[in-house]
């Protein structure tokens, strides 16, 4: 069916009523208990590029959705959402991208990028101008009320359908996408697992597929699903729906250094009201984390850490009294287990370094104690209440710890290091090698022996990590 150039045709909802609640207020109140009662987000921040995550109704797979969305983390933006899921209805080579318009759900319009979705009509003939195969598709549909939810109206959609069942198709189409896989924008498989086994063949099967998902190797996809079927399992008639677009995101990640984590399971059968073991359907999220993309943080969460740390340090030169962390009504990374290092300057001078790495604590607790431990730090000069005036914050916050292969793994200035072999352990922040001018072979050198206490050159027998440290500077007063 062709339309014209100017005609704007919106993808009304298909599956409202059916899969999720029609109305407006009823959808948001669902989500609401959807996501109070999701898995709790990871302890560790990192750069969120992929989700796998299911397509059945909410009351079966509902869970597991917002499982999956819920690893966006509330101060993240991404400028486009693209949603890969493979037809249910027509078959055709290649894919399908919606072009003509935006799509509706009941919680209002998500914009599609059109500008985009033409560009990828003319550079590849692989995706193809098919607006009737969206139509009444339900496997995109349904993972736009969790993008409403999570991130609101700041992304643009690109919402993608697959009509072929061809390996060499898939890795086509994600050549064609591969310029867009990039950290500001964020892509959505959406598929389910096994269809139709009893409970137990179908936790089982979902387990060997989802393991060979988190391999990051299409070839060991591919097989672990022909190995699926000879397996004459009782009414398994697949063992993942959206292969194609599992495939697909393979092909861009696999060559790449990304990280696979599975987050949550459950299948048909969990489901309270209407689970039947008899016959199930399975349900995975899976997360795709970019382990290379820079750490960062959220103004307003800088505002509240520097905050946090000030209060703390005033209230202790103030009563000489250290106190228990005060808790923070601010979500999102205070909240998680992230190591900090606090400097305190006076007059420009370094009067107390105290940190440490993630461990039981939240950033939120640990930079409180921290920054109290700065200026009582016993290799300076006691920090007094005339001091405040001339006090100068420094927070380091630390990205999770990274093992090295290799010294040459190290970017000066961007990565700090955390050197252990046995009991002895030491690091030095990124900033030190910037102060000092050192090189690599200096850098590690002079942790080995001033800081974690062996020879010169015993680095070249310890564990390495890198770590990526965001600095916060800020007047005390």
């Amino acid at each position: 069916m062709k339309y014209k150039e100017t005609e704007k045709i919106n993808r009304k909802p298909a599956v409202a009523g059916k899969f999720y609640p029609e109305s407006k207020d009823e959808l948001q109140q669902h989500l609401q208990m959807l996501f109070k009662n999701a898995k709790s987000k990871l302890d560790a921040r990192q750069q969120l590029q992929a989700l796998i995550s299911p397509h059945a109704g909410y009351i079966f797979s509902g869970n597991v959705a917002a499982s999956a969305f819920n690893l966006i983390h509330e101060d993240t933006h991404y400028k486009r959402v693209f949603v890969l899921a493979s037809s249910h209805r027509f078959h055709f080579n290649g894919a399908s991208v919606y072009s003509i318009g935006n799509y509706e759900t009941p919680l209002g319009e998500v914009e599609v990028d059109t500008k985009l979705t033409k560009n990828l009509l003319k550079s590849s003939d692989i995706i193809q101008d098919k607006p009737e195969v969206h139509t009444n598709e339900h496997s995109i549909e349904v993972q736009l009320p969790f993008l409403q939810y999570k991130l609101g109206k700041s992304f643009k959609l690109v919402p993608i359908i697959l009509g072929t069942n061809d390996a060499a198709d898939c890795k086509r189409i994600a050549t064609a996408l591969k310029p867009w896989f990039t950290p500001e924008n964020l892509f959505v498989v959406s598929s389910d697992f096994s269809h139709y086994p009893d409970y137990d063949h179908a936790c089982k099967i979902d387990f060997i597929t989802a393991k060979s998902i988190c391999r990051n190797n299409s070839k060991h996809l591919l097989s672990a699903l022909k190995k699926n079927s000879s397996l004459n399992i009782k009414n398994l008639s697949t063992s993942l729906c959206g292969w194609t677009s599992v495939l697909t995101l393979l092909y861009l990640t696999e060559s790449k250094d990304y990280l696979y984590t599975e987050i949550d399971y459950q299948n048909s059968g969990d489901a309270k009201k209407y689970g039947d073991k008899k016959q199930v359907v399975g349900y995975w999220a899976i997360a795709v984390f970019n382990k290379n993309a820079p750490f960062t943080i959220a103004q307003n969460e800088k505002k509240e850490i520097l905050k946090q740390a000030s209060n703390a340090i005033i209230n202790y030169i103030e009563t000489g009294k250290k106190r228990k962390p005060i808790a923070t009504n601010m979500g999102g990374i205070l909240n998680e287990k992230i190591g900090a290092f606090v400097s305190v300057y006076v007059a420009g001078k370094l009067r107390g370094c105290i940190g440490g790495f993630a461990q039981n604590k939240t950033l939120n607790e640990i930079v409180q104690l921290m920054a109290v431990s700065s200026v009582t730090d016993h290799r300076f000069q006691a920090v007094q209440a005339d001091d405040l005036k001339d006090m100068t914050l420094e927070i380091s916050i630390l990205s999770p710890l990274k093992k090295i292969k290799s010294a040459s793994e190290i970017e000066l200035g961007r990565h700090g290091i955390f050197i252990q072999k046995n009991l002895n352990t030491g690091t030095f922040l990124p900033q030190v090698a910037k102060k000092t001018g050192w090189n690599v072979n200096e850098f590690l050198g002079h942790c080995s022996r001033d800081k974690a206490g062996m020879g010169w050159d015993d680095w070249k027998t310890a564990d390495l990590f890198t770590y990526e440290a965001i600095i916060l500077k800020a007047k005390l007063l």
